[in-house]
């Protein structure tokens, strides 16, 4: 196993600059089944740590684990948050164009919540993908006190875009609520899904392997994300913690509509080989996925994209 270890790796981000809320205007959207992580979706894993039960004083959501429960990896417990997230959006969004927007968080009674709590650094994060999913972000928000974040998100074309909202109300479950953005115009044609598992991203060269050669619903997967350069084909040397961990993998179905169902957000396992990013993490059902693995090279954030097939 330690051999297979040694063995895998991660497209480019957006950095995107924070928004004003005298810029905002009409238009409000609300998630209309908010669930929380910790009881309802299986989709979204926990920091494996090579399995090592986390102390209680650790926090439970470094990231999320797909299996069916959530004792298995040591995670506590905490109660669901059921807050409700409203997106609000100019009246008009230009495609290419910065579009400030703001999420405003309240509790089930309507009333704006106050607190949250960090994890993986940041109060909130918001990953923006269009419908085709060839457009991912992977942004912060600012928050402004009283349940509001506010931030720039570049819509790059026509099409619909869903709003995956990742925050933690203080000593609450993590929760994921779903926003979608329509972006109106004619949105460009597909392109051909590209199932390939060695790719380039700018001066980096990512080799992916796989635990298993095919990939069953429900079965646990190894990912190893293997990571060179590309000038030099050697491993990197300037690779850093992203977020306060070795790397982050965001993971959709294909699907349409996209909801929280087809959301999947792992964290790198600890103690591997500096030169590889490792997930373990479980497909819910059969279809097309494509993934999208962050890691850090000397402070310019690397996003490596792959399509795989589940059966």
């Amino acid at each position: 196993m330690k051999s297979f270890l040694t063995a895998l790796a991660i497209t480019s981000t957006l950095a995107l600059t924070q928004g004003c809320a005298s810029q905002v205007k009409s238009g409000e959207i609300s998630d209309t089944n908010p669930t929380s992580i910790s009881n309802a979706n299986p989709h979204t894993g926990h920091n494996m740590e090579n399995s090592k039960k986390p102390k209680e004083k650790d926090n439970p959501h470094d990231g999320h684990n797909m299996g069916d429960s959530h004792d298995e990896h040591g995670h506590s417990q905490l109660e669901p948050a059921n807050a409700t997230a409203k997106l609000i959006l100019p009246s008009k969004i230009t495609p290419n164009t910065p579009v400030p927007i703001a999420i405003e968080i309240k509790d089930k009674n309507g009333k704006a919540i106050a607190n949250f709590d960090k994890f993986q650094e940041e109060l909130m994060h918001l990953i923006v993908v269009s419908d085709d999913l060839q457009s991912f972000q992977h942004i912060h928000p600012e928050y402004k006190g009283n349940g509001r974040f506010e931030v720039q998100v570049y819509f790059p074309y026509s099409s619909n875009y869903t709003l995956f909202s990742d925050y933690k109300v203080a000593g609450k479950a993590e929760q994921v609520s779903v926003l979608k953005a329509p972006v109106p115009g004619q949105s460009p044609a597909k392109p051909k899904i590209d199932l390939a598992t060695i790719k380039t991203f700018d001066n980096t060269q990512v080799n992916l392997n796989l635990s298993q050669s095919t990939i069953k619903a429900g079965q646990e997967v190894h990912l190893i994300f293997n990571l060179q350069d590309a000038a030099t084909k050697k491993p990197p040397t300037d690779l850093k913690p992203y977020l306060g961990e070795r790397g982050h993998l965001v993971i959709l179905k294909q699907s349409s509509p996209l909801t929280q169902a087809d959301y999947i957000h792992a964290h790198a396992m600890k103690n591997t080989p500096d030169y590889e990013v490792h997930f373990i993490t479980r497909f819910p059902k059969p279809g097309k996925y494509k993934m999208w693995g962050q890691f850090n090279r000397n402070g310019k954030i690397i996003t490596a994209d792959f399509w795989v097939t589940v059966i």
